[in-house]
């Protein structure tokens, strides 16, 4: 993330020592936040506001519409933070790790190409009202982006099955057509919305486990997805 030129980092020091990090995803017109780390030694010494708000005064003076994160929904003190700054609670997450080889009637599941990127952001569009264009094309030129067919056309992908991935769907058929397609997920794993209860419970259900509760959070513009969706870790 310190490397690609669409994102905004910042570090914290004390006594000329690197005690903290922030990142800005700016790859979309929404601003992504995160992850965010406070050297141990150095907790509760307001270090962790000082990111924070550095990156909100970037966001704010992009004009970005709005900006996400999302919160680790155990740690009492950053829901605390994160409410004081002014983000709202939208959506309660699993981080969830496994490996489904299951495919969906209908559906075929295929690595995504350039040529997918023009129907991909008119889905997204569709499920979130804002592209995550950018984001697509780094997810392809890694060889990690994958798309969903059904009748002859896009009908889901994800920029990547991972921790630092999204995916968007027509349905929930779709997105089990991806998370099932035997492709391993990266990082911590993928994050998946529980109040999509059918597509929580077949993640269950195909034997994924849930490694811990999460929480996205918002602040600005924010529209209630129409379609079945995973964030990544920033939004």
């Amino acid at each position: 993330m310190f490397g690609n030129p669409r994102f905004y980092c910042v570090v914290a020091e004390i006594n000329a020592a690197i005690v903290g990090s922030n990142c800005l995803d700016e790859r979309s017109a929404i601003a992504g936040v995160g992850p965010i780390t406070i050297d141990p030694r150095t907790q509760d010494r307001g270090v962790g506001r000082k990111l924070m708000t550095a990156v909100i005064e970037r966001a704010r003076m992009r004009e970005a519409p709005g900006i996400r994160l999302v919160q680790a929904a155990y740690h009492s003190r950053s829901l605390s933070l994160y409410t004081k700054l002014g983000f709202d609670i939208r959506e309660p997450l699993a981080l969830m790790q496994g490996l489904i080889s299951a495919s969906v009637d209908g559906c075929v599941v295929r690595t995504a190409t350039l040529s997918d990127v023009e129907s991909c952001d008119r889905l997204c569009k569709r499920v979130h009202g804002h592209d995550r264009h950018y984001e697509l094309l780094d997810g392809i030129e890694a060889g990690r982006s994958i798309v969903v067919e059904r009748s002859g056309r896009i009908t889901g992908y994800a920029s990547q099955l991972a921790f630092f991935g999204y995916a968007v769907a027509e349905s929930n058929l779709d997105m089990q057509a991806l998370i099932g397609s035997n492709r391993p997920f990266g990082g911590a794993g993928i994050l998946v919305p529980t109040r999509n209860a059918s597509l929580f419970r077949s993640c269950l259900d195909a034997g994924l486990r849930v490694v811990e509760p999460m929480t996205l959070m918002s602040q600005g513009l924010y529209n209630e997805p129409s379609g079945a969706w995973l964030p990544s870790i920033s939004f």
